[in-house]
């Protein structure tokens, strides 16, 4: 499937100091499609930025998980899963 802007990701935290925003995310696409360059194709007009952090629930197996947004440009953006260390 493809992303849905009428199912936009909910920021939970705004970015403080210009520190990243927390988000969430529920999808029923697998999480490569999710990971798909400039899947959130609304990030600019939604607020989402580079650095931001989004977690994605997967409505199919209930799995979650962390990413950061990896790259922004023309309006859209695209998440890579997320290193904790």
């Amino acid at each position: 499937m493809a992303y849905a802007a009428t199912n936009p990701p909910k920021c939970l935290i705004a970015g403080v100091g210009g520190g990243p925003a927390l988000w969430v995310y529920t999808s029923a696409d697998a999480r490569a499609t999710v990971e798909g360059a400039s899947y959130f194709s609304n990030a600019a007009t939604i607020g989402m930025k580079l650095g931001d952090i989004v977690i994605v629930v997967y409505t199919t197996g209930y799995a979650t998980t962390v990413h950061a947004v990896s790259a922004a440009s023309n309006g859209a953006a695209t998440i890579n899963a997320a290193v904790l260390a």
